[in-house]
């Protein structure tokens, strides 16, 4: 089932099942609790991105190749920095480049793991039985703040306003039983950037929830952006940065395009 957060056209928002761009079946309950998809077909005047997160909880360095082409060392333990909630951004919204963070914003398609349950230290295992879904993230980063300026910490250089879209919609776990093995692509302008697996994780999805969730309660609508592919922007000759005007899509495999244009700050 893929599942959408929307406003109507009366401005409520709604949780439905996806039927097309304009339309949804709609939702009663609460997704992280007892829900039930109705009948009723209502109007999608505005998507919105799938749910509005209590935390984002980011890893980097996650996927093998990608460590290769920054240089840097293949970690032991999953490297962590969290995204704020200001971060948070719509399908079809503008990425915003900050005034303060020009020629430096990079795109980072990946995989995002929703959090449908309390969690606390679960086994591998059992992981994936918290999920409650999947959906794109798009990780917008300010390279210089994320290296230099932010006091050697990730977390400023990837908490600008609109450096976090997430959609479009939100995937049920259980028609994604192996999230390990999709199909991940960023388009920036028509030309592939990123194209990869996730079966290059180097710590899979089971590992990431287990790991996270050990002395600390993820709490139902955590969002986990699980690290991106190799062929960012920052490592290419000569680096290429999102600029005013561009237009960014991540595709992943059973999930769909989530698209952004990208705008300066004004």
């Amino acid at each position: 089932m893929r599942i959408i957060r929307f406003r109507d056209r009366n401005g409520i928002v709604c949780y439905g099942e996806w039927i097309d761009t304009q339309s949804a079946r709609l939702i009663e309950g609460e997704i992280w609790g007892g829900y039930r998809v109705t009948d009723r077909v209502v109007s999608v005047a505005k998507l919105l991105a799938p749910v509005c997160p209590p935390t984002i909880l980011c890893i980097g360095l996650n996927y093998r190749f990608h460590a290769q082409e920054t240089g840097a060392t293949v970690p032991e333990y999953p490297v962590l920095f969290i995204k704020a909630a200001n971060a948070l951004n719509n399908p079809g919204d503008p990425i915003v480049i900050p005034a303060v963070a020009p020629n430096e914003v990079d795109y980072e398609g990946e995989l995002a793991v929703v959090i449908g349950r309390p969690a606390k230290n679960v086994s591998r295992q059992d992981a994936l039985s918290y999920v409650l879904g999947y959906t794109c993230a798009n990780d917008v980063s300010a390279r210089r703040w994320q290296k230099d300026r932010g006091g050697r910490q990730w977390c400023r250089g990837k908490s600008f306003d609109t450096f976090c879209p997430l959609g479009p919609c939100l995937v049920a776990s259980e028609d994604i039983p192996q999230p390990n093995a999709l199909r991940i692509k960023t388009v920036l302008n028509g030309t592939v950037m990123q194209d990869w697996t996730t079966e290059d994780m180097i710590f899979d999805v089971p590992t990431l929830i287990s790991f996270l969730s050990q002395g600390t309660t993820l709490l139902p609508g955590t969002v986990i952006l699980t690290g991106t592919p190799h062929g960012v922007g920052f490592t290419r000759t000569p680096p290429v940065f999102l600029r005013d005007g561009d237009t960014v899509t991540i595709e992943i495999e059973r999930i769909g395009a989530l698209t952004n244009p990208v705008v300066h700050e004004t």
